[in-house]
């Protein structure tokens, strides 16, 4: 291209001005700056930063119970390169939801929760991981909306030691004084294979 316009120049079809800025990016180009100098460099990998791998007891197939009684399938993903955890709910009556897990760049891991009756209160909901305790249990924590109340939702999730998972969904109409459990399920491994362990 630079040795084109090198021509067109010299034959006069160019105004001086239009010339004299093609001449600075040909002498740019052909300069030698290196390409790598030119891009910014690659990012780490997500697998990289051990808060990535805080989900990894939950990722799996799972049976999910409350008692005895099996009240839904429920399948935990890694994707996007380590980067999010999706979960994908089915219950026994026909409902279903879908989570995006992230780690937020402001810090801290996110949850993004959508069902299928998304215009009801509490289908969809957005929390943010408040806690992590010692034996590697999460808790997430949230805002519901219901006309003029506020209710705070959390979800508790606790790695038990024989690979199987408690998750607990409590809420508090008084500001998180008390708490009032809706939800106490224990997931059971689909293929019986015990989860990798939580860094």
């Amino acid at each position: 291209m630079c040795l084109q316009n090198s021509r067109d120049r010299a034959a006069g079809g160019w105004p001086a001005q239009r010339a004299g800025v093609v001449a600075a990016i040909c002498a740019f180009m052909l300069a030698g700056v290196p390409l790598a100098a030119q891009q910014p460099p690659s990012p780490p990998p997500c697998s990289s930063r051990p808060v990535f791998g805080w989900l990894d007891f939950w990722v799996g197939e799972w049976r999910v119970f409350v008692g005895e009684v099996q009240v839904g399938t429920n399948r935990i993903e890694k994707v996007l390169d380590g980067c999010a955890v999706t979960e994908d709910w089915a219950d026994a009556r026909g409902g279903t939801g879908r989570s995006l897990f992230y780690v937020s760049p402001a810090g801290g891991w996110r949850q993004v929760w959508v069902t299928n009756t998304a215009l009801a209160p509490g289908g969809v909901k957005e929390k943010r991981l408040i806690a992590r305790l010692p034996d590697g249990t999460l808790r997430f924590q949230g805002e519901i909306t219901a006309g003029d109340a506020v209710v705070l939702d959390r979800t508790t999730l606790t790695p038990l030691g024989d690979g199987r998972v408690r998750q607990r969904i409590g809420r508090s109409d008084d500001g998180g004084a008390t708490w009032k459990t809706g939800f106490d399920a224990i997931y059971v491994r689909a293929d019986g294979k015990r989860p990798a362990p939580a860094r």
